[in-house]
């Protein structure tokens, strides 16, 4: 089958060592996006990725953001899924009582990012991201939602290694079932609501072109990327990929330090 998408994970993927884009990897984007859609799926929210795509010169195309909670075409959102007021309430409650002392709480909703203080996680994430946070306590920004009627398509936590490592399993325990928590490193929770995934947004997506699956491309690297690497038609997984992603991907690239998307594009296309 004549693959007709591209899908993209962005941090450990598409972009290399310095979190940037290489002018290798513009150039192989840049040689197929007439011919087919090439889609960023992050856990980013819209405005961290935007100026990827202007790089890029892809604009015009949709973005699947928060892993798969949110998806945009232009300023529209297609699809939202939030994680409700009240699971939020409960996730800062725990950690303004937690005994053993409080970690970084990031609450996100489409382009609104909130933190308590400007501390060395908001920092290093606005170094990342390229995205300045706006302060504001938890609590009040929780207050404030709930009376809105509106939640978070993200939340992280982060901070040292053994207060994180007990949320997480106080989180997996009294919320599970409603949350997805992704740890990517032992001093980080992403939490998303359960229902959604980047593959749930790559099929959402899908619909609006009445492209079939398999005709679809997708690079990832990280657990999150897991789904969708396995359900598309030809997924690939970069060589810095945690096993669990190779062990379901069709091929395996470069390394993201070595513009392996760009390359293994250049050979595919």
């Amino acid at each position: 089958m004549a693959y007709r998408i591209l899908f993209s994970d962005i941090d450990g993927t598409l972009l290399n060592a310095e979190r940037d884009l290489s002018v290798n990897t513009i150039r192989e984007i840049g040689r197929i996006k007439a011919s087919m859609p090439v889609v960023l799926v992050s856990a980013r929210m819209p405005k961290q990725m935007t100026h990827l795509q202007e790089k890029l010169g892809i604009t015009d195309t949709p973005l699947i953001c928060y892993n798969g909670a949110l998806v945009m075409t232009g300023d529209t959102a297609i699809h939202s899924t939030e994680i409700p007021p009240e699971t939020i309430h409960r996730i800062v409650a725990y950690n303004e009582n937690n005994p053993d002392g409080k970690f970084h709480i990031s609450l996100f909703q489409h382009d609104s990012w909130y933190v308590e203080a400007y501390d060395y996680w908001a920092q290093r994430e606005e170094n990342n991201t390229r995205v300045s946070p706006e302060i504001k306590a938890n609590r009040i920004v929780a207050d404030e939602w709930s009376r809105s009627g509106i939640g978070a398509h993200k939340i992280t936590c982060m901070g040292d290694a053994a207060l994180i490592e007990k949320a997480y399993q106080y989180f997996r325990e009294h919320l599970g079932d409603g949350l997805h928590l992704y740890r990517s490193k032992d001093t980080y929770i992403e939490i998303a609501s359960k229902q959604v995934s980047k593959l749930t947004g790559i099929k959402r997506l899908l619909e609006q072109y009445d492209i079939p699956l398999e005709a679809a491309i997708a690079f990832g690297d990280n657990y999150n990327d897991t789904e969708m690497i396995a359900a598309v038609g030809h997924g690939v997984a970069v060589a810095n990929a945690r096993d669990e992603v190779k062990a379901v991907a069709k091929a395996i690239a470069r390394h993201h330090k070595e513009d392996g998307v760009a390359l293994y594009l250049r050979e595919l296309l």
